[in-house]
């Protein structure tokens, strides 16, 4: 106020929330976000319709796949959302955990905030209490080694339980497995792994255990020509980006002619251009051609008569992977082939139930393609997302050489650990590292109540077994009981735990912290004039 007048310093459009009610906001939307996805957790997790505004059904219990579907609104939750993505970048897997854990800290905060604790004093203790988990989790971790086919299987197997695939799962645990262990490639001392040297097919038809690992490429084409072979084995395959066809030219040209004589001589020139085009494929030995163009009928004509087949029209997307898989090199012109420059597969053939041609059997290929087969829409998708979540976790436990349990048991130990330490810091700070502890038996606490066991008798049976020193103690969700999770090769990377306490705590941190919400609202559209 000045001489009585009030300044307006903001629009008309723009809403703003101050203080604690700024705070409770933002603890609410992150309640809420956890919340949604809360019931999903473990192998006994219950799974979500969603339906889009244009009426596409999506049944999951895929953390990042609810997140990304649901539509929100407030800026707290779309920050818990964005916690959750980071998650499935860089992880693959943990989403849920990571929002649940987001929840409770907010959860924890709002009571310190009851007791006037200040938000500066909950973010400190925070942020202590997550330097000290990741202590903390490092002495949890084992080593695993890059060929340890069974250790990478049963980590495969943790991030697939509970999906709609349990009639598959041990299968598609293997294929997820061997194919990351064909990709990897040693860079010095450690192993690296490219997420896209794993190509994901998914056909309609056939039944899910039809699932298949191909030591090659699948290619969602046909062969040009019914009168090419539809099956080759030893295959030498070319790979063309430029059209085999005749050019247009860059410039308008006229030819004039003026004798029946010429057009002959025209047309033969024309079909022996075209003719050196498929000679030049033949004479580099190559049986098989994946062109990224066209091919003209006279090509294909030659093509066919020479025993080779041929695919046009590839997306240089496929193209690039094929050639790895292939050790091929994509030549620009068919002219310029040799017999260094084509790949080798043991076999290309077209399958008959669905347009595809499969190129397997390729020798140390840098690339593998997994192809999913189901009955269903549904089952295909949620196939194909236990079949990512699989295959990321065994790359991350592949390059970081380490794993940890599940069943609750790492969180448990953090919480116990963690309250411990709290104890040296003292003042005030000590109370928020305190609720941080206690924001870690959520995980516990979900795990026991969407299995329907008594969640609060579940936690002090797994606290009574961590305080005699069982460290892998975590819960049996099929029978209650508290038992040794490695063991029972309940296992997890240890990458997915480190990246769900960092976010989710950095995330937290951050909300907390906010006092003022100043949101822009659209300005509804004026009334045309009227005349």
């Amino acid at each position: 106020m000045l001489s009585g007048q009030p300044i307006i310093i903001l629009k008309e459009n723009v809403e703003r929330n101050r203080g604690r009610e700024a705070q409770r906001s933002n603890i609410a939307a992150a309640k809420a976000i956890a919340t949604a996805v809360r019931t999903t957790l473990g192998p006994r997790g219950m799974d979500k319709m969603l339906v889009s505004s244009s009426g596409d059904v999506v049944i999951t219990n895929d953390g990042a796949t609810i997140l990304e579907e649901i539509s929100v609104q407030h800026p707290g939750a779309k920050m818990v959302i964005e916690v959750a993505k980071t998650q499935d970048n860089e992880v693959g897997d943990g989403t849920t955990t990571a929002a649940i854990i987001v929840g409770s800290l907010m959860e924890q905060a709002e009571y310190m905030l009851n007791q006037k604790i200040h938000p500066t004093v909950i973010g400190k203790g925070y942020l202590l209490g997550m330097q000290k988990a990741i202590e903390i989790l490092e002495t949890l971790s084992f080593k695993v080694a890059p060929d340890d086919r069974a250790t990478l299987i049963k980590i495969a197997n943790t991030a697939m339980t509970g999906k709609s695939i349990e009639s598959v799962r041990e299968k598609v645990n293997e294929i997820a497995v061997d194919a990351v262990m064909t990709v990897a490639q040693k860079k010095g001392a450690r192993f690296l792994i490219n997420e896209d040297d794993v190509l994901i097919k998914k056909q309609k038809g056939a039944t899910m255990d039809d699932a298949e690992l191909i030591h090659g490429v699948v290619i969602d084409k046909k062969r040009v020509s019914e009168e090419m072979p539809k099956k080759v084995k030893k295959a030498k395959v070319a790979l063309v980006a430029s059209p085999l066809e005749i050019k247009k030219t860059q410039t308008k040209a006229k030819i004039k002619i003026t004798s029946s004589e010429q057009v002959a001589a025209f047309s033969e020139q024309e079909r022996e251009t075209l003719r050196r085009l498929s000679d030049s494929v033949a004479a580099s030995g190559a049986n098989v051609l994946l062109c990224q163009k066209g091919i003209a009928d006279s090509v294909q004509f030659f093509l066919a008569k020479a025993g080779v087949l041929a695919v046009e029209d590839v997306p240089e997307k496929d193209m690039k992977f094929a050639a790895n898989a292939l050790n091929a090199t994509i030549v620009n012109k068919a002219e310029d082939l040799t017999k260094d420059q084509l790949g080798y597969a043991e076999l290309v053939e077209e399958l008959d139930d669905i347009d595809i041609i499969k190129i397997s059997g390729c020798k140390n290929p840098k690339t593998v393609t997994i192809l999913l087969r189901g009955t269903t829409d549904y089952l295909l998708d949620e196939l194909e997302r236990a079949v990512i979540d699989g295959t990321r976790v065994v790359m991350d436990a592949i390059e970081d050489e380490k794993y940890v349990v599940g069943g609750g048991a790492v969180e448990t130990e953090l919480s116990m650990q963690l309250s411990q330490y709290a104890a040296t810091v003292g003042g005030r700070v000590q109370i928020a590292i305190e609720a941080y502890a206690k924001a870690y038996e959520v995980i516990p606490l979900t795990l026991a109540e969407n299995s329907g066991y008594s969640p609060i008798d579940k936690l002090v049976d797994l606290k009574n077994a961590h305080s005699k020193g069982q460290k892998t103690a975590g819960l049996n969700v099929y029978n209650g009981k508290v038992i040794d999770m490695q063991k029972e090769g309940v296992i997890e990377p240890h990458r997915s735990k480190r990246q769900s306490i960092q976010s989710g705590t950095e995330a937290s941190i951050m909300l907390i912290r906010v006092d003022d919400m100043m949101i822009t609202q659209e300005k509804p559209s004026s009334p045309p004039p009227m005349y």
